[in-house]
């Protein structure tokens, strides 16, 4: 009696902590596959699949904090998953993402304008997103793929994406491995305050909106008073130019003007000329007139 209480209370001892909430239905799948459910996992949700490839990288964290894996082996196998499905969703967006973005696109208001200024903003801000993509729901899923559709090169994604995967299974695997057994009291206190960082976010989020918001009526306000200041500067433009046009024309006539005072001297002459024939015909009349002596 004694032998199988105590391989039963040994059997306890070493049996992994209970797992609280949504992580418990992770739970067989550890116990069955071990890390190799971590790497199928978290490898089928970095292309795109809804799969909880974050929660059992939490889960396996745990269990290796309660002695039941290896938690080297658990970071080593989870980095290089997250690695290859992110280069699985880079391919799938760079050979047949962008046709297909553009084809099917309009029916989510995704036209090709949009997805060019999509690859602009992937050149200048590309890194920080591909990095930190991981630990925010959606992103960790398609960042692979929105890279791979926006033409980010490569080994620039690569070497980004390995940093963003670094930093990710280190957070994860860390806070669950120091969690171990406690992981039942932490989930109670992370759903104890969940709601008050909920309204948190809630309340940014609000902020956010309305600064966007004042922002986007504060440049309308700013391109009406430039296009008002523009056409000011047009219609001085516009006087400015009739009153040249005005000063041309008057500067044509002065030619006509010139000529009438041209032909002046001329008049002058003929009254010039009027005192030699007026001379000439008193000569004549002298001649002919009777010697009075």
């Amino acid at each position: 009696m004694t032998a199988p209480v105590l391989m039963t209370a040994a059997a306890l001892a070493s049996s992994p902590p209970p797992l609280p909430g949504f992580l418990n239905a992770l739970s067989s799948p550890l116990q069955h596959f071990g890390v190799w459910a971590i790497a199928f996992l978290i490898m089928v949700e970095d292309f795109g699949i809804p799969v909880p490839g974050e929660t059992i990288l939490i889960a396996g964290a745990v269990y290796a904090g309660a002695g039941r894996l290896n938690v080297v082996a658990v970071g080593v196998v989870a980095f290089i998953a997250a690695i290859i499905g992110d280069n699985i969703g880079f391919a799938i967006g760079h050979f047949g993402g962008r046709a297909l973005a553009l084809r099917w696109g309009k029916y989510v208001f995704l036209t090709e304008e949009r997805l060019d200024k999509a690859e602009q903003f992937f050149d200048r801000r590309g890194a920080i997103v591909i990095t930190f993509a991981r630990f925010v729901e959606g992103l960790r899923q398609a960042n692979g793929i929105i890279a791979g559709i926006t033409g980010m090169h490569w080994l620039r994604f690569l070497a980004f994406n390995a940093l963003g995967a670094a930093l990710w299974v280190g957070t994860w695997v860390s806070l669950g491995y120091l969690a171990g057994d406690h992981i039942t009291t932490i989930y109670h206190y992370i759903n104890l305050y969940s709601y008050y960082v909920l309204i948190a976010l809630a309340v940014l989020l609000v902020g956010y909106i309305a600064w966007r918001f004042r922002r986007r009526r504060r440049r309308r306000t700013l391109a009406a008073a430039a296009r008002a200041e523009e056409t000011d500067e047009t219609r001085s433009t516009g006087e400015v130019a009739e009153t040249a046009t005005g000063e041309d024309q008057a500067a044509r006539t002065a030619p006509g003007e010139h000529e009438t005072a041209a032909t002046a001297p001329g008049e002058v002459e003929a009254a010039a000329t009027a005192p030699g024939e007026n001379a000439a015909g008193q000569h004549t009349q002298d001649r002919h007139a009777p010697d009075k002596s």
